[in-house]
């Protein structure tokens, strides 16, 4: 991944160049427009080809008050270069809609038109709403590309699901005006409430491992994954490279953020110990199993007596093996753990901190409506010689309080 510029503040005054492709959902840029212009924003329309089958030039001046580009051999334009003040000029270069067609030229770096010119020459920030028919979004080909360029920095917002002008339903909609404008507030203040991460590589461990008793049955537990995909998608926001390793959990990867998906305690091990020395910050989230089954059967363990006596043998421990692996380094990340517990939550976090070798661990107690299985949560910090409550909320809130608990301990 590389590290992507910080964002401009969301606010008024902010130069928005959007760029509209061709599909149905064109419409839709029109009200973006006139909504990005009450909220305050500069906004300079560019249209490909296509896109001017569906809307007018016309319509975009009416509704921005800026001259609208559409050709990258405007006489008048580029005789100053045009292209490049445009894209000079830009905090923020949305593509709403975004086709499969301009997705694909962009993870090309094909520059055949104005806007994918304007897309290689901007160090402004890219942002995505992609429009097309659910197949369409769904093809390998736009998956991998939306993919690329996501590793590279851009932010994707939406597709929303339901019905389509094609008459199909499903994932392809474009977001609406106020959603697309929402989300790129919440990015935007992430990124500024966070800025100090911005380039600062983060490894998280996140959901449950399943450890195979035989080809149908496992060993589990019930974490969700919520918790540490926050963390992720709000690290990613402020701009930092996420490597989120995953647990089996039904969860959509956080914009910006590269996922690699494990299944097993193992697995998650030789994953973490292979990133964690290149981080600048280490958070361990995943409720890994501490056993598994000694021996996994390779066919259904049959049903023959009442009871059944089942050997298990110990896991490594990812965050021990983690702090040992880096004690000795001059510079290693700081290094987080949790701990979820259902009783004598503080003591028993604390030392597991002590045993652990941990900078810091967040303490939360497992219980009706928070932790596991739960929307919201409830974390303590405890660190050497502090211990913050970051209180109860939603698990989106906690990963922002909990990453601006931890910024001041980061090596910059």
């Amino acid at each position: 991944m590389t590290a992507p510029v910080a964002y401009p503040a969301f606010a008024p005054g902010t130069k928005i160049l959007l760029g509209v492709s061709g599909g149905i959902a064109a419409y839709k840029a029109c009200e973006l427009t006139r909504r990005l212009k009450e909220f305050g924003c500069q906004v300079r329309v560019v249209l490909t080809e296509n896109a001017e089958r569906f809307v007018s030039a016309t319509t975009f001046h009416a509704l921005s008050g800026e001259a609208v580009r559409t050709s990258l051999w405007d006489t008048h334009a580029e005789a100053a270069m045009g292209h490049i003040e445009l894209a000079r000029w830009a905090d923020w270069l949305l593509i709403a809609p975004a086709s499969a067609n301009t997705i694909a030229k962009l993870a090309l770096g094909s520059a055949d038109d104005l806007l994918s010119t304007l897309a290689l020459a901007t160090n402004a920030q890219l942002v995505l709403a992609p429009a097309m028919n659910q197949q369409m979004f769904a093809h390998a080909a736009v998956q991998s590309n939306l993919a690329q360029l996501v590793q590279r920095g851009a932010i994707v917002l939406g597709p929303g699901i339901g019905a389509q002008a094609c008459g199909d339903s499903g994932a392809g909609r474009m977001l609406e005006a106020a959603e697309i404008i929402s989300e790129l507030t919440n990015h935007a203040n992430d990124a500024n409430e966070l800025r100090a991460l911005c380039g600062k590589v983060v490894v998280i461990t996140a959901g449950p491992t399943y450890e195979d008793l035989d080809p149908v049955r496992y060993l589990g537990n019930r974490s969700s994954g919520k918790m540490g995909f926050a963390i992720a998608e709000v690290a990613a926001r402020a701009g930092a490279l996420v490597n989120l390793i995953a647990g089996p959990c039904m969860l959509k990867t956080p914009n910006g953020v590269a996922r690699i998906d494990v299944r097993d305690a193992r697995s998650m091990h030789a994953q973490a110990i292979s990133a964690a020395p290149n981080a600048d910050l280490f958070i361990a989230a995943a409720a890994v199993a501490d056993y598994r089954p000694a021996v996994q059967s390779l066919q259904k363990i049959k049903k023959s007596t009442d009871e059944s006596m089942l050997a298990l043998v110990k896991n490594p421990d990812i965050i021990a093996d983690v702090c040992t692996l880096l004690a000795a380094r001059a510079t290693r990340p700081l290094l987080v753990g949790f701990a979820a517990e259902t009783e004598t939550v503080l003591e028993n976090a604390r030392a597991k901190r002590l045993r652990k070798g941990l900078d810091f661990i967040a303490a939360n107690h497992v219980g009706p409506g928070k932790g596991m299985e739960a929307e919201g949560n409830a974390l303590v910090l405890i660190g050497t010689n502090t211990e913050i409550d970051l209180g109860y909320a939603d698990k989106a809130t906690l990963a922002k309080r909990l990453l601006a608990a931890l910024i001041p301990h980061l090596t910059h």
